[in-house]
């Protein structure tokens, strides 16, 4: 997609047809092409190479939770991808994106807030939560007041 050359191939293991309605959780390894319409959370084992792929028309009323994610129709809910998210100029995310790579084309929609994390570090989101629960935690001192 986007012109470029990819090392890695999105081969679809499991594909849910364009007239197809899943209600429930979907959990796969490998890779998932989705045309129809799931009413649940999607999600890979994070360490894994798992795919997901949603094409245009196609969608995801739940979390995402795939390290790779090439969308094109609509997700209702957050997208996590400690890999790679590729947007498509059809793609709609009613959501936040927490991602480590993220490739955008004019067009996508996302209705929610970005938020980069990097591989191998401690999320941004989750330092400031600390920090925050810091700053609300009272500091006592040897006399009992704060």
């Amino acid at each position: 997609m986007f012109g470029r050359n990819r090392k890695r191939q999105n081969v679809a293991n499991t594909i849910i047809g364009l007239e197809t309605r899943v209600n429930g959780d979907v959990h796969f390894s490998g890779g998932l092409h989705v045309d129809g319409v799931v009413h649940g959370n999607v999600s890979a084992d994070p360490d894994s190479e798992g795919s997901l792929s949603v094409a245009e028309g196609a969608t995801i009323d739940g979390g995402v939770t795939v390290p790779y994610v090439l969308l094109e129709g609509v997700v209702k809910g957050d997208v996590y991808a400690n890999k790679r998210v590729i947007l498509g100029a059809t793609a709609r995310v009613i959501g936040n994106v927490y991602y480590n790579l993220i490739e955008m084309a004019i067009g996508a929609e996302i209705n929610g807030k970005l938020v980069h994390q990097p591989e191998g570090r401690v999320p941004l989101v989750t330092q400031t939560e600390k920090l925050d629960q810091a700053a609300v935690t009272p500091i006592r001192t040897k006399a009992g007041t704060t």
